[in-house]
């Protein structure tokens, strides 16, 4: 490598077509000083990082912003006559059961909005006070409880209901909550009023419409903290794309197949 010498200067060291990223200085008295360059080649590569990174982040957003509504309104359109029949038919199931086909339930959406989120029933009557008094008999349910904020084999549920549980058809109705806007096909889950200060990281669920399906429904989501599916909500808002939701749509249809819900 060519060295810079105060005695013998030779300015052709500085040639910036020069493939190399170092520069050595010999100094007087033997010292010795280098100095580091990135090489062009680098320098070029790092720009068209940033600049693809730009770029990926302005087309997410876009699909944010606007296309995720309108991909939501495409599948509905497309779905409906699939799914009215078949909530028909669940619903008189329900009410050949006794009681009532459909219940609603206040929950928290985007920005904090709150909403009421349609649901075929599952359960029996008066179901909070039922789940109140079997958790004030039983240490080891209340565990369960506090924990993931849902029961394994839950007292509550009807025949019927647990059908629609283990299949999540429960959460059809939903489509016309997201007909609405309140919703969305894939997202965060709508927070229940009683657990919101149980949710840590609270982004996901004030920046997006709350979802039907999402990344915590198709992943361990029967065996997990409560806590976890924060923390999966909290992910599925950064890495929002195109591909990722069409990947949980995709995933989706094996768990309601797998009938892993409960």
């Amino acid at each position: 490598m060519k060295k810079f010498s105060p005695d013998a200067p030779d300015y052709s060291v500085f040639d910036m077509s020069l493939r190399s990223t170092d520069l050595d200085f010999a100094m007087p008295m033997g010292a010795s000083v280098g100095l580091r360059r990135p090489a062009p080649s680098v320098v070029w590569e790092a720009a068209l990082a940033r600049k693809s990174a730009r770029a990926a982040k302005t087309r997410d957003g876009i699909y944010r912003q606007f296309f995720k509504r309108a991909f939501d309104l495409t599948l509905i359109a497309v779905s409906l006559p699939i799914v009215v029949p078949l909530v028909a038919l669940f619903a008189l199931a329900l009410w050949l059961e006794g009681g009532a086909a459909f219940y609603t339930q206040r929950r928290i959406g985007r920005h904090g909005k709150t909403f009421s989120i349609l649901k075929l029933r599952t359960m029996v009557r008066d179901a909070d006070t039922v789940l109140e008094t079997y958790l004030a008999a039983d240490p080891a349910l209340r565990q369960e409880w506090d924990s993931m904020q849902k029961l394994k084999s839950d007292p509550r549920v009807t025949p019927v209901g647990r059908l629609l549980r283990a299949t999540s058809l429960d959460e059809l109705p939903q489509l016309f909550n997201v007909l609405l806007g309140d919703m969305s096909l894939i997202g965060p889950r709508p927070m229940m009023l009683n657990q919101a200060t149980l949710y840590g990281d609270k982004r996901a669920y004030e920046a997006l419409r709350p979802g039907i399906t999402g990344l915590w429904q198709i992943s361990t989501r029967n065996n997990s903290r409560f806590a976890y599916r924060n923390e999966v909500d909290a992910a599925y808002e950064r890495s929002l794309t195109f591909g990722t939701d069409l990947t949980i749509l995709i995933r989706t249809v094996g768990v309601v197949l797998r009938r892993t819900g409960y």
